[in-house]
């Protein structure tokens, strides 16, 4: 990595920017594990919710509902994932403000980004499955 001095000359990046930059690298990294980990539970409880209302739809057969049965149960997994994004995003957050705070010229999330896109997804399809649609 380099930077460009003021005569127009590249000059390289001192320890202390790229330490900044290994940290922002990091936080993105973590970021990512957590939209992957959020993803596959909201994907999973959603795809047990839809396979349980195949299921029901072709035997034609009316199931008790139970405390925790399939439609409790996807909701609870949707949950879990939206949960774990916010909380992450969240962090992740106020992470990169910290970073910032000691180097302006950070750029931006975008982790962040596709975390907020996840969540929105998320919540689209958790109220799908509250609204049994």
């Amino acid at each position: 990595m380099t930077k460009q001095s003021a005569g127009g000359a590249v000059a390289p990046l001192d320890a202390t920017q790229l330490a900044i930059e290994r940290t922002r690298l990091a936080y993105e990294r973590t970021l990512m594990a957590w939209v992957r980990t959020a993803t596959s539970l909201i994907s999973f409880g959603f795809t047990i919710y839809k396979f349980f209302q195949f299921v029901r739809e072709e035997a034609k057969i009316q199931h008790p509902e139970r405390l925790l049965g399939p439609h409790n149960f996807a909701l609870i997994m949707i949950l879990a994932g939206l949960v774990a994004l916010v909380l992450a995003t969240v962090q992740h957050w106020q992470s990169m403000k910290t970073l910032r705070a000691q180097s302006p010229q950070a750029p931006y999330s975008l982790a962040m980004g596709l975390a907020i896109l996840v969540a929105g997804l998320g919540l689209l399809g958790s109220l799908s499955v509250i609204f049994r649609q």
